[in-house]
């Protein structure tokens, strides 16, 4: 499943909950999504408006209860916990309870997978690293978790990552098409570098992107984020109705949906995209998406959970 796609499964059933505060235990229909755990205020409703908030299993670990009925008084021994890493977690501990052995493992399996995904993909290329580094795709890396990327300044005879923001946004408006163009120059039976030819692979680079929804309209944009959750930093990259051969950045913030526009421009006979208005210029989307995955830019915030294409 890791291998076939770039995307999380949705798990939903009914659990127990323990109530803060008090030693009962409430059964409530959870749904888990890429953007954290939820349980729905209106029976087994997945419609965002009635699914509330219960935990972001990113800042916590995954733990299986023993003797959940004994020490906890749940109505089953199926339990398992999430505790937050922070210091005193314990007394923020949540307790849920399974109706079966069945639907605890297939909690904590997929609730482990969530936030351990990326450690698993990157365990499993390791071995075929040496055997064939050429062939290594570092595409399917990035799209496995969009918060695993830092700022790095390669100008001096030492690496260093880049930890102020404000440096990280000078330096990449400094640099700008070098990003790019250093690592997609080729060249011909000439010797000379086919501009041409680097101009359509970063057009294309982005068609293959898990973040990246074709023929996308703002409604269907809008509904996709709703299905995914409100949450700060959920995002995908659409093409644009409005103006040809442009897209818009549709992104989440405050419980809001905002759209932005990426606009082409032309640098040096170089095709570019901007969000503000040219100031900083990317090659293609996916350098875009990568800078704004690490700067807020223009943008409200930083983009975090790239929209998935979510059925019900």
């Amino acid at each position: 499943m890791l291998l076939s796609t770039t995307t999380y499964p949705e798990v939903h059933t009914y659990l127990y909950m323990s109530e803060k505060g008090k030693k009962s235990w409430k059964k409530q229909f959870f749904v888990l999504r890429r953007s954290g755990l939820y349980f729905s205020t209106k029976g087994t409703s997945k419609d965002p408006r009635h699914l509330q908030f219960f935990s972001d299993f990113s800042q916590c670990n995954i733990y299986i209860l023993l003797s959940a009925r004994r020490m906890y008084g749940a109505p089953t021994d199926y339990g398992f916990c999430l505790k937050p890493n922070k210091t005193g977690g314990a007394k923020e501990m949540k307790l849920l309870c399974a109706e079966s052995e069945e639907s605890k493992s297939c909690w904590v399996t997929a609730l482990r997978l969530y936030k351990h995904g990326k450690q698993f993909y990157q365990n499993y290329l390791r071995p075929h690293q040496n055997n064939d580094v050429n062939g290594f795709n570092l595409s399917a890396m990035r799209s496995i978790s969009e918060n695993s990327l830092v700022a790095m300044d390669f100008s001096g005879h030492k690496t260093r990552v880049i930890e102020n923001p404000t440096e990280a946004l000078s330096i990449a408006v400094q640099e700008g098409l070098l990003w790019r163009r250093k690592s997609c120059g080729r060249i011909n039976a000439h010797g000379l570098p086919t501009t041409s030819q680097n101009s359509k692979l970063n057009i294309a680079v982005h068609m293959s992107q898990p973040w990246f929804h074709h023929r996308t309209s703002r409604d269907e944009a809008q509904k996709l984020i709703h299905q995914q959750g409100l949450v700060n930093g959920v995002f995908l990259v659409r093409d644009s109705q409005s103006t040809p051969k442009s897209f818009v950045l549709s992104l989440c913030h405050g419980q809001k949906i905002k759209h932005f526009q990426i606009l082409p421009i032309e640098d040096g006979g170089e095709l570019c995209y901007t969000l503000d208005e040219g100031h900083t210029r990317f090659t293609d989307l996916t350098q875009l998406v990568e800078f704004h995955q690490l700067n807020r830019g223009i943008l409200p915030c930083t983009l975090k959970h790239y929209c998935t294409r979510v059925t019900f």
